[in-house]
Formats: C-alpha cells, sequence, structure tokens
C-alpha cells in the first residue's frame, strides 16, 4: 500500500490520464513545464508531507495555541516545520514568476495543497498568507507590493483576512470597523473583527491583515465598504519594521478542532492609532475580498479534500489489520480463524461508499483548477468563457459539498475503526474533528447553495450552466457505447437531465412569485448538483480505466469482463487492481448514490416549505 496521507495514483489518474493535463504543456502560457518537472514537485510534496506536515500533526493539536503579553504563540512543535515548509516555497507553486512564484499550473499546486491539508493546523497559516499577497499582487499599488507583497509570498511575514465581526457574521453589510481619513492618504481604524484564522502567530516576524472596514461618511450597506491592509508592526521606507501597530488580540477561540490554528478576536484602535493603508479603490471592497473570497473556497474544498482522503486511507490500512470475526461463509463454526475486518460486507459497504466519495471530491476539485488553467492559456475566447461560466458555477458546489462530505467520511472512517476511532490514540477522531470548521469557512455550506441558486444559475441568463450540462453531455455520449461502462452512462444521463429540470422549475417557481421554493430548496439542489456532477467525472473516469485495463488484459490473456480472472489478476497486478477499484467505485456511486438526485427533484416538485411555514414556536415549546 502506498502513503496514508495521499493516493498519488489516483492524483496521477486525474492528472495525466482523465484530463490530460500535458496539453497545458503545448501552450504557449504553460511551454516552459513537463510531465518531468510536475512529478519531480509531487514527488517533493510527499516526502515534505511525510517527514514535516504529518509528523506534528497530534503534537500540535495537544498544545495549542495560547495568548500571552498580547501575542499569539502556537504549538512550539511548528516553529523548525513551518520554516522548512516555508523554505521550500510550497506556498508558490502556481503563483506567477513574475511575482516570485514558480509558475507551475493551478492544478499542480492544488495536488502538492492536497499532501498537506491534513495538518491545516501548521499549513494554513502560510497559505492565507499567499493569498493575501495575491490580493496585493492583483489590486495594490506598485509601492504596496515593494513593501508587503515579496516577503509574504516568502512567508517571511503572516497574512491573514479580517471579515467576520462580532453579532455580524455573514452579513458584511453589517460591518461596523470604520476608517478615518488622514491627510497625507493613510487611514486610522477603529473597530473589532472575531473569528480571524491566523489573526497573529508567532512564526513570522510581521502579519498583514486585510480589513474590511467602512469609511467615515461612506453609505451604510455592502457598496460603502473598502478593504485596507494594516501591519502589525509598521514598515518604515527602508523595509525595516517600526513600532506595534494599534491593535490587539484579546483572545483566541476554543474550536472543536484545528487546535494548532489561532482563530483570532482583534481590537483596532483602542488608542486611535490603527495605522492601515487603502487596497485598492474606496467602496470596493466586497469586490476584492470576493477575489480572495472565491479562491478560498476552492482551497477549502482541497482542504476538506485532505482530511477526507487521509481518513479513508487510514480505514483502509486498518481494515485489512484489524482481525475480528470469521468470514461469512464460516460463521456457524466456532473454530474458525479470525479474519481482517475488510471480509466483512458492511465494512467493505463503508470503505466503497468512502472510496467512491473522495475520488469524487479529487475529480471536482482538480477539474476546477484545470478549467482555471484552460482559461489562462488558451485564445481561444469561447472557450476562455465557457471555462468561466463552469468555475463560476462548480466554485460553491466545490466549498459546500466537498466539505460537508468530508465529515461524513471521517465520520465513516470512526466507524470502521469501531470503538477504537472515538479514541485519541488513533487519529481518525482528530481528522474529523479538524476538518468541521471547513463547512463554515468562508460563507457557511447554506450561504453557498443560495449563491448557487440564487446567482451563479442565472448568470448570462443560465448560458454557465447550461455549459456546464453541455460539457456533462459529451462525456455521457463518449461513454454511452464504451465497453464496460455504457450501462451506467443513462443513469449519469437522467441525474444531468433532472439538474436541468430543477433550474428550470426554480426560474418558473420565481416568475410565478414562488421565490420561496428555490430558496428554501437551495441547499437540496445543492447536494443534487454534487451528486449528479461527481457522477460524471466518475463515469468519465471509469471510462478511461475500462480503456486502460483492456491493455492490460490483452496483454495478459484475461477476459475484462471474467470476474474471477479480473480478481485473480488483481491479485498479482498492481495497476489491474487500480483500473479495477476505479469501475468498482463509479459503479457503486452511479447505482447506489446516484438516485438520490431523484429524490431530491420529487422533494422540490412536491412544493412543500414546511421550514417556512412552520411559527418559530412550533420548534419547541
Amino acid at each position: 500500500m502506498g502513503s496514508l496521507i495521499c493516493d498519488e495514483r489516483d492524483q496521477k489518474f486525474v492528472m495525466y490520464e482523465m484530463l490530460k493535463i500535458e496539453n497545458l504543456f503545448k501552450t504557449e502560457h504553460f511551454g516552459d513545464y513537463s510531465r518531468d518537472m510536475c512529478d519531480m514537485v509531487l514527488d517533493g510534496a510527499r516526502k515534505m508531507a511525510e517527514e514535516v506536515v504529518f509528523p506534528v500533526l497530534v503534537e500540535g493539536d495537544r498544545e495549542g495555541c495560547r495568548v500571552e503579553n498580547g501575542n499569539v504563540l502556537v504549538p512550539k512543535c511548528f516553529h523548525r516545520n513551518f520554516r522548512i515548509f516555508r523554505e521550500g516555497g510550497w506556498t508558490t507553486v502556481s503563483v506567477s514568476p513574475e511575482a516570485g512564484g514558480q509558475g507551475f499550473p493551478l492544478i499542480i499546486g492544488m495536488m502538492t495543497e492536497e499532501w498537506f491539508m491534513h495538518n491545516f493546523s501548521l499549513v494554513g497559516y502560510a497559505f492565507l498568507t499567499a493569498g493575501a499577497a495575491h490580493l496585493i499582487e492583483a489590486y495594490g499599488t506598485e509601492a504596496q507590493k515593494r513593501k508587503y507583497m515579496q516577503k509574504m509570498y516568502e512567508c517571511v511575514w503572516g497574512g491573514n483576512m479580517c471579515l467576520t465581526e462580532p453579532g455580524a457574521g455573514t452579513d458584511l453589510s453589517n460591518i461596523r470597523t470604520k476608517a478615518i481619513r488622514q491627510p497625507d492618504g493613510t487611514f486610522l481604524l477603529e473597530g473589532t473583527k472575531q473569528f480571524i484564522t491566523g489573526g497573529d502567530q508567532d512564526l513570522t516576524e510581521n502579519v498583514i491583515s486585510p480589513v474590511l472596514a467602512r469609511i467615515e461618511g461612506d453609505p451604510p450597506g455592502t457598496e460603502g465598504i473598502s478593504i485596507f491592509l494594516v501591519p502589525k508592526y509598521i514598515v518604515n521606507d527602508d523595509g525595516s519594521l517600526g513600532r506595534r501597530n494599534d491593535y490587539t488580540i484579546p483572545g483566541i477561540e476554543h474550536k472543536i478542532g484545528l487546535n494548532g490554528s489561532a482563530t483570532c478576536q482583534m481590537s483596532f484602535g483602542e488608542n486611535g492609532a490603527c495605522y492601515a493603508e487603502l487596497l485598492g479603490e474606496e467602496r470596493q471592497g466586497i469586490r476584492i475580498m470576493f477575489q480572495m473570497m472565491n479562491e478560498a473556497r476552492i482551497f477549502v474544498a482541497v482542504e476538506s479534500l485532505g482530511s477526507a482522503s487521509i481518513a479513508y486511507l487510514h480505514a483502509l490500512a486498518y481494515a485489512k489489520e484489524r482481525l475480528q470475526g470469521s468470514a461469512l461463509e464460516e460463521m456457524k463454526n466456532p473454530l474458525a480463524p479470525r479474519v481482517p475486518i475488510i471480509r466483512h460486507p458492511d465494512v467493505r459497504r463503508m470503505l466503497l461508499w468512502m472510496k467512491a466519495h473522495v475520488e469524487g471530491m479529487r475529480a471536482l476539485s482538480y477539474y476546477t483548477a484545470w478549467c482555471v488553467d484552460v482559461m489562462e492559456s488558451t485564445a481561444d475566447a469561447a472557450v476562455k468563457d465557457t471555462c468561466r461560466g463552469i468555475i463560476e458555477v462548480l466554485t460553491p458546489v466545490c466549498k459546500a459539498y466537498c466539505s460537508d462530505l468530508a465529515f461524513r467520511i471521517c465520520e465513516t472512517a470512526i466507524q470502521v475503526y469501531g470503538g477504537y476511532g472515538c479514541c485519541n490514540e488513533y487519529p481518525v477522531e482528530q481528522f474529523l474533528r479538524d476538518v468541521k470548521p471547513t463547512s463554515i469557512y468562508e460563507g457557511a455550506n447554506g450561504i453557498q447553495a443560495l449563491d448557487l441558486v440564487g446567482r451563479k444559475l442565472g448568470m448570462k441568463k443560465g448560458l454557465y450552466f447550461m455549459k456546464l450540462l453541455g460539457e456533462m453531455q459529451k462525456t455521457i455520449q463518449e461513454c454511452a457505447a464504451a465497453k464496460g461502462v455504457g450501462d451506467l452512462a443513462a443513469d449519469v444521463q437522467e441525474a444531468a437531465n433532472t439538474l436541468a429540470e430543477a433550474g428550470m422549475f426554480f426560474a418558473g417557481s420565481a416568475s410565478s412569485g414562488k421565490f420561496m421554493i428555490p430558496v428554501s430548496n437551495a441547499y437540496t439542489f445543492l447536494t443534487m448538483m454534487g451528486k449528479a456532477v461527481f457522477g460524471w467525472l466518475l463515469l468519465w473516469q471509469a471510462r478511461v480505466a475500462r480503456e486502460a485495463l483492456e491493455k492490460i488484459c490483452a496483454q495478459k490473456g484475461v477476459d475484462a469482463d471474467d470476474k474471477a480472472a479480473l480478481k485473480a489478476l488483481s491479485a498479482e497486478d498492481s495497476e489491474a487492481a487500480f483500473y479495477t477499484g476505479k469501475i468498482a467505485a463509479c459503479r457503486y456511486f452511479i447505482k447506489h448514490i446516484l438516485p438520490e438526485v431523484a429524490a431530491g427533484m420529487k422533494a422540490i416538485k412536491s412544493e412543500d416549505l414546511s421550514p417556512i411555514d412552520i411559527p418559530d414556536e412550533g420548534f419547541a415549546v
């Protein structure tokens, strides 16, 4: 068995066999890169994950963070490992060379991230910093880029993003932090932020916080919000660090998991001297911040994937080793030898459920990143617009569906372990605790569903949604006549048709004044879409896998439809086993999970509005 952190064989299957990313290297934009270079980067990521990131997972969780003298102290074990990680340049794999990065396609950066995300407490400090640096790269002045960007990309300085305020939560229009204009063009900030991941830490010598605030006199609502850069230490003209800026860390949150990741309260301007610089144009704060938010939503999908993948691989390894019970055919024999629990049907069901969903998450996350790469590298305007549309529609699905699934996958991993899974001597309970915040990060998943139904479905008068359905249709048609998987194409076609039907039903409901039908059923639709998209991507994979399996079987003189012969071949040929497993995961998902799309449509068409109609008092007396 390979690594217990990430399935590198499946990574390379998606990258080279499914998406064929080597075609990117034929473009001018990515012409300097090659398969060998990508493999070298991924080999380095595996080594970094196994030797640096994973070893401090448990210790960091148990030590946690604390505040002393107004500063956050992260787990001691993080310091050496963070330095090694930073020096490896792992946050800039896909950053442009002009900004000091390595310029690889986004999908390669995302694949390296999957190796690290099981320990978000450690690497989150670095990746959040890179996200903030990208905002400065996109919207900062040349002076701001010179002052902040390079040191942030190098993680010599840290970064975060400061949105949420006490009492405001997701409602950014209710932000009360104010910016007071100064004669020299700078600002002074006053206000409080809450739930700020990486708001402070002692891993870097400075922390640069992009902060949403309203300039005094600007209008209420989101249209009056600007964004500012607030350094922990003022940066002098020569690049040296000056005084400590006027903000404090009153405390950190004690969360369900991610104990090594400091979630801070931040109080700005208690002494009226919190220095801030405007980033971009005034009153454009929401638009600017949403660049980082949209990137972060795909980032959360990969964080979720990292936790789900490691949980599945640990559960699989445990199931192969743990001896309990006898084989099904010998249950009546009290002297029968004990067998690994992977031999038990219900354990196999759980493992295959996890495998299918992890591989669906990986396919969706990588496909979305690949669309970004194609969009950036093509000169074809139509292809560029198709990719842009698919990215828009899939981003809330990536974030919400993957983060919710990741929690269920970790929960199922605990179930495979049985009672031991609930004990902290095994890591799966930490995987579950650490992944839970992902469903709340970057806009809770209910908000993602409303964004999908209320905004994304209607973009370009529904054209972007139709472009996604069009891509699904191409795959279905290619697979319909494919040997070994053709019978599955009709099931995916039905799910795709149901998505289109739901979109039209929502449009009809809204036009007839029944606005609460799409609103009340937004999350139902998002999960339907997640399942349909998984079915499409797994079908695509199954066709590719079957073609590869046919070649192996032809070389070995084996009939690919002979289950017994294929099982024997898989026992001695790892590639045959891999492709057989891909096809099995697809078939399981399409036959056992995909029918839930039709159930969701039935619920939507009932027009039942129980969640809206029930009186507040009806929930409990």
